[in-house]
């Protein structure tokens, strides 16, 4: 199920996003990160996100931003373990 709206910070796919607060679109190619809105310094932003206009929206491996990734940690090879 793809959601239409994306807070500040996820990872997301390519595609075009609006601001929920202002209105203001923005387009990338893949982002690990969705920026804050530029505008909301300038203005009132209480939702604080995007809305997908085109694209798949949140990115599948990282779909929200306030928990961590599923990542793994990498095996430490010393010299020793090698046979």
């Amino acid at each position: 199920m793809q959601k239409d709206y994306v807070p500040y910070g996820s990872d997301v796919s390519p595609g075009t996003y609006e601001c929920v607060d202002c209105g203001h679109q923005y387009s990338n190619q893949a982002k690990t990160s969705m920026p804050p809105c530029p505008q909301f310094r300038k203005t009132a932003h209480a939702l604080n996100g995007w809305k997908i206009l085109t694209g798949q929206g949140d990115a599948i491996k990282d779909p929200y931003p306030e928990q961590p990734a599923n990542i793994k940690s990498a095996e430490v090879i010393t010299p020793s373990d090698r046979k």
